[in-house]
């Protein structure tokens, strides 16, 4: 019982040391890939907002793009601080918590669940989305390939986040490679390789307004999410766990701000604007390297990174969940930890919600987007102001510009979270503004269900010394043979008083009699109890007796057969498991089920 207060630490294995856990390349790999493979969607993202103003909205693509940036530069900054309070992981639940209190860490926890169950299920979308724009004859199966993807990826994770690191590993180091080639390529050269296609201008021309400009900053700031997966994660490094996450951190930061500045650079320089059917990323590679083998790598790379994106999730929100558990708002079974240091339940929860979003969505990306990004900002803008409170609470040297740094970044990612909230209200956005505070509620109610439980133990007092109670334990038989024997056995080394009870029905006199005239024979010289139910139930007449004995302690014994192979439990009738199940809803009784193995010399209790 003490078990669902207490997350079950005692049943998970050993520590066996730092070799399944990440180094800073294994933490970019496994851990950064939602960020680094938002460089193909972030920056067109903000040239479709600006592209409505025609060329003079376009021209402020580097400027916004500076501002994210600089909102990424706070915000890596942010999380690097987040790292060292907080080394046990939790990013802005565990800033939340400590620094605005448990309902805003609910509510961060709760966005971080929301922007991880998304971000599998539009990495996976975003993945078999360019695949299959490559070979349209595979886009009747987009939803079997979403579904093969997210098993592969989940799979590998099962294994371990550091293997998952060392398989994503190379993919990364060639998709970083493939970027930065064409950023750099692109710079170097005086016009495109190829020439850049235009789209046809709009005739309706928006202004370039405050208005417009904040749109395309929200929209550029999808680029952000996975920015905290690093800082949820810290347990998942090798020692020194801390500076091992800081310095991913920030290569993370430094990495992503280089990609979507250089890109920004380059969609200018070219003049780059949007086209139905290829992308932004397509078109600047294009201008960049051609349409020879080097453009081929980089679409593939993408491809690939897009689709792995997805286990940013894999990485961070075990750890979170696990973190929920042991503050007793989650299910402890979130705690649980396997061999590799893996949170299986963590992965089962994000690969089924996650299934269920992909095939509701029919692996469309375009439905899941708008939905993606505005919780993640709900955690940016709390991981932000918990800092401010740290600063201001602790006054460690330098709080103040670090306060000052955390409350703007804090404000820039609320006029964010406010933006893209209602700009994509309609598109879908309205259901995380609900499914959120659902969240909240049901964490909530774990956690009074859980405070409940702790009063009933009386938790945090100490018992008085434990004294022996006379005990009664009863034995349902309804056969003379070895099983019985057994149980009767085992019955006797249990209790003071042991009662053998058999249930008779209507019709069944004569099976009665013969039993009793068995057991005599037998002479076990234990108490036999027959109950007669004339409605030929198999737990209340059981139930009924044990509410009229005197002892206050009473075990039942229930005795079933274990078979050699698992497709006998087939021929099985499940009586011990319908007892077992009424008895323990219905009574206060211990219950015991002890297994006779076929073919083994003794019986073994559960």
């Amino acid at each position: 019982m003490s078990s669902l207060l207490t997350p079950a630490r005692a049943q998970e294995p050993p520590d066996t040391g730092d070799r399944h856990r990440l180094t800073v390349v294994g933490g970019l790999a496994a851990l950064s890939l939602d960020a680094m493979a938002s460089v193909a969607y972030g920056p067109e993202a903000i040239v479709l907002v600006l592209a409505l103003a025609g060329g003079a909205g376009l021209g402020f693509t580097i400027p916004v793009t500076l501002t994210i940036a600089a909102l990424l530069g706070v915000l890596t900054f942010s999380y690097r601080q987040v790292i060292a309070a907080f080394p046990d992981g939790g990013g802005a639940y565990g800033v939340a918590k400590a620094y605005l209190g448990r309902r805003a860490g609910l509510v961060a926890g709760a966005s971080l669940i929301v922007d991880y169950v998304l971000n599998v299920a539009v990495s996976v979308a975003a993945g078999v989305a360019a695949l299959t724009s490559a070979f349209p004859a595979l886009l009747p199966y987009t939803v079997w390939i979403c579904l093969a993807v997210l098993a592969l990826v989940t799979a590998i994770n099962l294994k371990g986040i550091a293997h998952s690191a060392r398989a994503f590993i190379v993919p990364t180091v060639i998709y970083i490679g493939a970027i930065l080639l064409v950023i750099v390529a692109g710079l170097v050269r005086t016009e495109p390789v190829t020439a850049v296609e235009h789209a046809a201008q709009a005739q309706n021309l928006q202004t370039v307004g405050v208005l417009l400009l904040l749109k395309a900053f929200a929209n550029g700031c999808a680029s952000l999410t996975g920015v905290e997966a690093i800082a949820n994660a810290v347990p998942s490094f090798r020692k020194p766990r801390v500076r091992r996450a800081q310095h991913a951190e920030v290569a993370l930061g430094a990495l992503l701000a280089v990609m979507l500045i250089g890109i920004a650079a380059l969609i200018e320089k070219f003049a780059i604007a949007p086209v139905d059917g290829v992308t932004v990323l397509a078109q600047v590679t294009q201008a960049s390297l051609g349409d020879g083998p080097l453009f081929y790598l980089v679409q593939f790379s993408t491809v690939i990174l897009l689709a792995l994106a997805a286990n940013t999730s894999f990485g961070g929100l075990p750890v979170l969940a696990q973190l929920l558990a042991t503050d007793n708002n989650l299910p402890h079974f979130f705690a649980l930890r396997a061999d590799r240091h893996v949170h299986r339940y963590g992965i089962a929860f994000l690969t089924v919600t996650s299934a269920v979003l992909l095939i509701v969505a029919q692996g469309d990306m375009n439905l899941l987007v708008p939905l993606f990004a505005i919780g993640v900002f709900v955690g940016f803008t709390l991981s932000q102001a918990g800092m401010v409170r740290h600063w201001i609470t602790d006054r460690p040297a330098g709080w103040k510009w670090r306060a000052a740094l955390n409350g703007f970044g804090a404000l820039l990612t609320f006029v964010a979270a406010i933006v893209v909230t209602i700009s994509k209200f309609t598109e879908g956005g309205w259901l995380i503004v609900v499914t959120m505070p659902l969240m909240v509620l049901a964490m909530e109610w774990v956690n009074r269900s859980y405070a409940r439980i702790g009063e009933r133990l009386e938790l945090g007092r100490t018992p008085v010394p434990p004294r022996p109670r006379r005990s009664l334990v009863v034995v349902p038989v309804h056969a003379v043979n070895r099983l019985t024997c057994e149980a009767l056995a085992a019955a006797l080394s249990l209790g003071d008083r042991v009662v053998a009870v058999n249930v008779t029905y209507p019709g069944d006199e004569r099976e009665a009699q013969r039993f009793v005239e068995d057991w005599e024979r037998w002479h076990p010289d234990v108490e036999l109890v027959q109950v007669f139910d004339a409605h030929r139930r198999l737990d209340a007449p059981l139930i009924e007796y044990i509410r009229s004995v005197p002892e206050a302690h009473v075990f039942v014994l229930v005795a079933e057969v274990e078979p050699e192979h698992a497709w006998q439990r087939v021929l099985q009738n499940q009586r011990g498991a319908v007892l077992a199940r009424a008895l323990r809803r219905r009574t206060d009784t211990v219950v015991c089920r002890m297994r006779f193995r076929v073919g083994a010399r003794t019986a073994s209790a559960a």
